[in-house]
């Protein structure tokens, strides 16, 4: 504030104080919760990515790992359809027809009768949520065994915006060391505004345009957080300030 009441705001000389402040608290909206690459769900609080590097389903299982995930299954029809409706970056050596896109996901269809037609059962490969929803009968893949008790799921999305839209799919259990692009899916998580991966109960700061927040990482969620308010550059009339660090300016004048 320039003009401050006088008669309450006395400095030592009989001066009027005066204040000046770079920014005020604004509420806070915070970005996505998840990293780069990922896509962020509400209703299940998860992030999905897909991977375009063709591998066996094995392989796919252990890369999901690493980025502490598992193979995506899905609890909800709303679940399901989100994932189809996403644009995914699929420009790679696709492994099928351009128009369709086909995925591992974390189910496998156990064969229990190879008489005349084969007969079986879906299951989660990794036991997690028992809320978890099965698919329904699959399309049999073409590269199957006569020895593979055992099959892998893939899920079959469209290219083309109306069909996925409308949610049009298929589900395909095929021989598990094909290789083909897989679907990854991860609780969400804190990330800073770096783009790092944050562990729960450590600070940070999130996401978002205000680089002077400082927050606890709980849930996969800001909390606690505190805001800090930076003097403004003394002697630079012109200045920017950094998006990415607190109080740093960059001093625009000639």
């Amino acid at each position: 504030k320039e003009n401050v009441d006088s008669r309450h705001n006395r400095g030592r000389g009989g001066e009027t104080t005066r204040f000046h402040t770079v920014s005020v608290a604004q509420p806070v909206r915070f970005s996505r919760k998840c990293p780069t690459g990922w896509h962020h769900y509400e209703g299940t609080a998860s992030c999905y990515r897909v991977y375009l590097n063709g591998e066996n389903y094995w392989d796919a299982v252990q890369t999901c790992q690493r980025v502490n995930g598992s193979l995506a299954t899905f609890t909800a029809d709303q679940e399901l359809r989100f994932i189809l409706a996403q644009e995914w970056d699929l420009e790679e050596k696709t492994f099928v027809r351009k128009d369709q896109r086909r995925f591992w996901v974390g189910y496998q269809y156990v064969i229990t009768n190879r008489n005349h037609s084969l007969e079986g059962h879906w299951e989660v490969a990794y036991k997690g949520s028992s809320e978890v929803f099965l698919p329904p009968d699959p399309i049999f893949g073409t590269a199957m065994s006569e020895n593979e008790n055992v099959l892998c799921a893939q899920l079959q999305c469209f290219h083309f915006p109306t069909l996925r839209h409308h949610g049009l799919h298929s589900w395909y259990a095929e021989n598990c060391y094909e290789k083909s692009s897989f679907l990854c899916k991860r609780s969400q998580t804190c990330v800073d505004i770096k783009d790092n991966i944050v562990d729960e109960g450590y600070y940070f700061t999130p996401k978002g345009n205000d680089p002077c927040l400082s927050c606890t990482c709980h849930n996969g969620e800001p909390e606690m957080c505190v805001a800090a308010l930076c003097e403004r550059p003394q002697g630079c009339q012109q200045y920017r300030k950094d998006p990415k660090e607190c109080c740093k300016f960059t001093c625009l004048d000639p």
